[in-house]
């Protein structure tokens, strides 16, 4: 049975009216565009025959994000009928317009950075001995964006889901019933069902705004062209990797002034220190940053006096993210949600129809990271299916801001921990003074490791690393933290030297100097 998409798709996205794609928010479609497109978006899917179709699934997951894929195929490789939903692109936000397409720029912008570096320091010489001049072909990096993201694809695509034995049905999901779901004007029944809808960008309502030519992480990968200003609205984690990455002009005539506009603290939810390293950073990048603005008005012409301004020929809106759960028909199925908030989970996952299952983006009150979705998918596949009782509460959760330096934290900051009246020990490791730090050239921006343990023990609550690479080094304190190792056993583990992750052994050794037996 042939897609709905086209009443008569060719078989390839190399062979589609250029408007279709730019409809998916995928642009330019070029080589690497259309090999995602036909794996994340196939024009000529054929979905199950009705014959195939008929009976009840064990499980449908609706939404093909990381939640999504996760639970149709591990379902089907556990031996469930299982059925996946895709409306939209597979491999959701994260592949398509998230942290695939991100880190491939943070990538650039670092390459670009250290290059800089290398001519400061004079070993990056021309062949006869003058200074060479950089600069960044934006137009490359965004090319090579494209050509990684397209590699990587296969991955989510609809083939890999069918190969691992789940139905792929290509088209927009609504409930029914309690155990009823409609797709392409076909009723598909289950047993269990798990909601993977994901999020989008949050736009607030600023007179204005919905008129200007705005940009969020859903269409920013389509630029073609470094605006020469840029003003990135809103400082959390999306806001501060951009704002970076558009630095990758410092070097090029047509470089872009960054701007940040900030209701609150730039990383709020972050340690302060991690939060002053993060601007100290991105100020010595040229970015500048505004605090404690509310914007009052996107006029495209001359504002009105006496209101501040901030010209720009780019807008980034970073202002949150929003769940998707409009026009899923939630009240059929007896699933209780709220627009700005999500869909109410218990701490197995579940709904307010047992049946249904949240996770993810779409899920109320639960850290929204890809690598979350993924873990609630398997959680939510154990307690569907097989009944286990595994609860969401459970799981550690690590973070990171992918700036440079990085942020990375898992469990409480001490904030965190204050509000839920948690008494703390904290010890710290300045990188400062590690000599892998210090070889890399990175001292001179500070970095810091920061672990939290309960009062007089050395029970790790929580935990915060800022450093290049982060990312990598606060998984060591996320699985002592899920393994129940405490911070004792973790300090005794043998580093190897030189290595950044020494830090994390440094701070733990804080503790074992206060717990010393000395002699008299």
């Amino acid at each position: 049975m042939a897609s709905s998409w086209s009443d008569a798709p060719p078989a390839s996205w190399s062979d589609a009216p250029p408007e279709e794609a730019r409809a998916l928010d995928v642009w330019p479609l070029d080589e690497s565009n259309v090999k995602l497109l036909d794996a994340v978006r196939p024009r000529a899917w054929e979905g199950p025959t009705e014959a195939e179709a008929a009976g009840e699934y064990d499980i449908i997951a609706i939404g093909s994000g990381a939640g999504g894929l996760v639970t149709a195929k591990q379902a089907a490789r556990r031996g469930a009928r299982s059925a996946l939903i895709s409306g939209h692109l597979a491999g959701g936000d994260c592949l398509n317009v998230g942290c695939v397409p991100s880190k491939a720029l943070l990538h650039c912008a670092r390459a670009a950075r250290e290059a800089r570096a290398a001519l400061a320091e004079g070993f990056l010489v021309a062949a006869d001995g003058t200074a060479p001049k950089l600069e960044v072909d934006f137009d490359a990096v965004m090319a090579r964006m494209r050509r990684l993201r397209a590699h990587i694809a296969p991955a989510d695509s609809h083939e890999g889901s069918a190969a691992a034995g789940a139905h792929v049905y290509q088209g927009w999901a609504r409930f029914s019933g309690p155990d009823t779901v409609v797709v392409n004007e076909r009723t598909l029944r289950f047993k269990k069902c798990v909601i993977a809808t994901g999020g989008r960008a949050a736009v607030p309502p600023t007179p204005g705004l919905a008129a200007a030519p705005y940009v969020t992480n859903a269409t920013l990968y389509n630029l073609t062209a470094l605006p020469p200003r840029m003003v990135v609205l809103g400082a959390g984690v999306i806001g501060m990797e951009m704002a970076q990455a558009r630095r990758l002009g410092a070097f090029a005539a047509f470089g872009s002034q960054v701007t940040v506009l900030a209701r609150s603290a730039v990383l709020s939810k972050e340690e302060p220190a991690a939060r002053e390293a993060v601007v100290k950073a991105l100020e010595a990048d040229g970015v500048a940053f505004v605090s404690g603005v509310d914007v009052k008005e996107v006029p495209t012409l001359r504002p009105r006096p006496p209101r501040r301004t901030c010209n720009c020929e780019a807008l980034l809106v970073a202002t949150g993210r929003t769940p998707n759960v409009d026009g899923l028909g939630l009240d059929a199925a007896g699933v209780a949600h709220c627009g700005k908030e999500g869909i109410a989970i218990d701490d197995l996952g579940a709904t307010s129809n047992p049946r249904v299952y949240a996770v993810g983006d779409c899920a109320a009150g639960v850290p929204r990271f890809t690598h979350m979705s993924g873990e609630m998918a398997k959680l939510a596949v154990q307690n569907a299916l097989f009944g286990d009782g595994c609860k969401v509460s459970s799981l550690v959760v690590p973070r990171c801001c992918y700036t440079e330096p990085e942020v990375a934290s898992v469990g409480l900051t001490r904030r965190d921990a204050e509000a839920a009246g948690v008494a703390v020990d904290t010890y710290s490791s300045s990188l400062e003074h590690n000599d892998r730090f210090i070889l890399e050239g990175q001292a001179a921006g500070g970095g810091i490791v920061e672990i939290h343990c309960s009062k007089d023990t050395d029970t790790i609550v929580g935990a915060t690393v800022v450093a290049a690479g982060a990312g990598n080094i606060i998984n060591e304190v996320t699985l002592a933290m899920q393994a129940g190792v405490g911070l004792g056993a973790v300090a005794r583990v043998i580093h190897p030297y030189p290595t950044v992750g020494e830090g994390v052994m440094q701070a733990g050794l804080g503790y074992i100097r206060r717990h010393w037996a000395k002699l008299n």
